[in-house]
């Protein structure tokens, strides 16, 4: 039996979090679309209320929340947007810290080139959790060969596509009808007929919708 671990309120499963995801939402103070298509419903609790989970006394002064507090916020709100463990975050970090240019950027450019993020990126899963099932399950092949790692890095002028034997699930059937409608970033590109998506070039920061503080996830790492 896998323990479940709280920390700060929040419930863990082998180092990954299992609780309500529009509790980290609202904790966040902002929509980080972990649950699809609902976020951009009215039912989306963050609509209804904008405000952290718990009680919440009436603060005098400054808000209280320290630099290094800030930092951390910073970093868990990066990690959970993309579904990343922490020592696999931790182990992004380090490669970004090793190639050129600012590590923050480099960091976030990391995780939006894992294959399971690119799938959500096309539109395959309606949500990093959903995207990475699909990887799990073995449905996707990147350059004509069958991929089931999550954390695969893919690069300019990759071609993904879904395995023909994944084409008759009813999941399938269901995406191809709503594809028309996603929307694609200008990284990649999509033919909504065969379901192939291509790397058009690499990702950069502006490619990327949600604003992170990547100089506080930085800091955080480098003390």
């Amino acid at each position: 039996m896998t323990a479940v671990v709280q920390k700060g309120g929040e419930e863990y499963r082998m180092g990954r979090y299992t609780g309500p995801n529009c509790r980290l939402c609202r904790r966040f103070g902002e929509k980080l679309m972990l649950k699809g298509e609902k976020c951009a419903t009215p039912k989306c609790p963050v609509e209804k209320r904008n405000t952290p989970p718990g009680e919440h006394p009436p603060r005098r002064g400054r808000s209280g929340i320290s630099d290094r507090g800030v930092q951390l916020r910073a970093k868990q709100k990066l990690r959970f947007s993309y579904g990343v463990l922490e020592r696999q975050f931790r182990r992004f970090f380090e490669e970004a810290k090793k190639r050129p240019g600012a590590t923050g950027e480099t960091l976030l450019i990391l995780l939006e080139r894992r294959l399971d993020n690119v799938i959500y990126r096309l539109g395959f899963g309606d949500s990093h959790a959903q995207a990475r099932q699909v990887v799990r399950h073995g449905h996707i092949m990147v350059n004509g060969r069958r991929t089931n790692i999550p954390s695969f890095l893919v690069k300019s002028g990759d071609v993904i596509k879904w395995c023909e034997a994944s084409k008759k699930t009813e999941y399938y059937k269901r995406l191809a009808e709503e594809i028309e409608g996603k929307f694609i970033p200008n990284w990649l590109s999509l033919d909504k007929e065969s379901m192939t998506g291509r790397v058009l070039n690499l990702p950069g920061k502006d490619d990327v919708e949600a604003k992170f503080n990547l100089k506080a996830v930085v800091e955080y790492y480098s003390r």
